[in-house]
């Protein structure tokens, strides 16, 4: 009675949308998600410059180099004779330059004449006279450096004994460090990039103990219920209740500042929020028809929670998680701002700003950088995040 049909006969009558399954059309939802990617664009970014870097920036994060110090990202070259290019810095002193702005170093000092105010130099053979007294007569009261005073009554500076009437000055980008250097002399942007794989390292770890503590709490949590549920919930109140601040002076006293103290602390505190979560979860799960299947079928306790409920769970899992790590980079960036994070000569976001504080009227840049990395890195997780939890739900799938 039945006959195979003749496939010539259908024309057109073909398949018109392929068949996903869930993670590729959560993949395409996020896609259609223009915040989502430019997250996931800034976080690749960050993550690639963390790695490659340090390698290519020519310069380590602890490399000095006290005579180039405070030199901005865009700086001024002054044409002295010929060829010559120097650099006034704001500390009274030159610095000598090539004319695309690239630093060469220190100049030779014949005399530094402090009562006078004024200093000798020798550039290729000519003798170069800085005479900033004029500056420290005119400089406001209070400060220390030349950025306050008036162009026009800031140095003097003569060639062989003639005084220059007109300058020749151009505003350039910093060649050699493209970020400027801080009070030690030291690069910036190396020092950036290096804070970067501290951050990322420790919102790693954030969300590999949300992962492997979080989860299976909560999932034991949510499924044993009754007096189990109620200690362990009563023990997850206890630690939620302690100041994370108190937590990391606590460890200091026992351990030394620096990484492995905020890598504990995390370890310690930031699972408690995701064993809630996942126990909330796991609670309106295990009614479900499915779980009680797997009962009668003898599956153990630990098979139900690992290979049942907790993939059922794993739309709001994997949206704590992402979320947990700007939480986590911004944690460790306060704490070393305040001095209970990484030491020195490690470089950290949050240590970064805090050595910036002491100059941020004469050199705001030194601020300025780690503070937009830390809100660059924090907005693409939190753009990616709010993606995910988009992608991830099954209600809002077209």
């Amino acid at each position: 009675m039945w006959e195979p049909v003749n496939k010539d006969l259908l024309g057109s009558a073909q398949e018109t949308k392929k068949s996903l399954t869930y993670w590729q059309d959560v993949w395409r939802r996020l896609r259609q998600n223009i915040m989502a990617m430019i997250g996931l664009i800034m976080i690749a970014t960050v993550i690639f410059l963390a790695i490659f870097g340090p390698m290519l920036s020519g310069f380590s994060y602890s490399e000095q180099n006290t005579a180039l110090a405070n030199i901005a990202p865009n700086i001024q070259i002054t044409n002295i004779s010929g060829e010559d290019y120097v650099l006034v810095h704001n500390d009274y002193k030159l610095i000598e330059a090539t004319k695309d702005g690239e630093l060469i170093g220190a100049l030779e000092i014949l005399e530094d004449n402090k009562t006078e105010k004024y200093i000798l130099y020798l550039i290729n053979g000519k003798e170069v006279k800085f005479d900033y007294s004029l500056a420290q007569k005119n400089k406001v009261k209070g400060s220390n450096s030349m950025e306050n005073t008036d162009m026009k009554t800031k140095y003097d500076i003569y060639v062989d004994g003639q005084l220059i009437d007109k300058y020749d000055v151009k505003n350039v980008w910093n060649k050699t460090y493209i970020l400027g250097t801080d009070n030690l002399g030291r690069d910036v942007w190396t020092r950036v990039l290096y804070g970067a794989r501290i951050s990322l390292t420790v919102g790693l770890i954030a969300s590999v103990v949300n992962l492997f503590i979080g989860v299976l709490y909560g999932g034991i949590s949510g499924y044993e219920g009754g007096r189990v549920d109620n200690i362990m919930m009563r023990i997850v109140d206890i630690i939620n209740s302690v100041p994370l601040l108190l937590i990391v002076i606590l460890l200091m006293v026992v351990i030394s500042p620096g990484l492995q103290t905020i890598i504990l602390t995390i370890g310690l505190v930031y699972w408690v929020g995701m064993a809630r979560l996942v126990r909330g979860q796991v609670l309106s799960l295990k009614e479900q028809e499915f779980v009680l299947a797997a009962r009668a079928l003898g599956v153990s306790k630990a098979k139900i929670i690992v290979r049942h409920l907790i993939p059922n769970a794993i739309g709001p899992i994997v949206v704590s998680m992402m979320m947990s790590i700007p939480s986590a980079i911004f944690t460790e960036a306060f704490l070393s701002f305040i001095g209970l994070g990484v030491s020195a000569p490690e470089a950290s976001w949050g240590t970064l700003a805090n050595d910036a504080l002491g100059g941020i009227r004469s050199y705001p840049y030194q601020l300025i950088v780690p503070s937009v990395a830390i809100a660059f890195t924090m907005f693409g997780f939190n753009f990616l995040g709010d993606g995910l939890r988009d992608a991830l739900d099954p209600r809002l799938r077209k």
